[in-house]
């Protein structure tokens, strides 16, 4: 999981894609921290994105860095817990001028048996389950 987590910081942004009825969303996002053995990621619950992941939680990550990608796929599950969104937000501080741990609008959500791949066009792709 650690080196999920590291890599997806070491590509800056990265796109989550969910899907809304039949039609897939891609959008950029930048947060994944490691809280009580879980991978996290974070957004507003007042966002499309959100609404989203409620209705199907089943989402999938792909960065891009140095000639690798890597596609973390799994199921995500709200954390609301003000400890967990503490967390991310001490280890992310330029979020705090848009979110709060104490909010109802701040959402840190972690993979549930996440499974990621690392590939590229010169190696063997790398497989992690989490």
């Amino acid at each position: 999981m650690k080196e999920v987590q590291e890599f997806l910081k070491e590509c800056g942004v990265y796109y989550l894609a969910t899907v809304k009825g039949d039609q897939p969303r891609v959008r950029p996002f930048g947060t994944a921290e490691i809280f009580e053995n879980h991978l996290y990621i974070e957004t507003g619950k007042k966002k499309e994105v959100f609404k989203q992941i409620e209705t199907n939680p089943k989402v999938e990550i792909c960065g891009f860095k140095d000639g690798k990608w890597i596609r973390v796929s799994g199921k995500l599950v709200l954390d609301d817990r003000v400890e967990a969104k503490k967390n991310m937000l001490d280890k992310n501080p330029e979020l705090r001028n848009m979110y709060s741990e104490f909010d109802d609008n701040t959402a840190v959500l972690y993979f549930e048996s996440g499974k990621a791949v690392i590939s590229s066009f010169t190696e063997e792709p790398k497989f992690i389950e989490f």
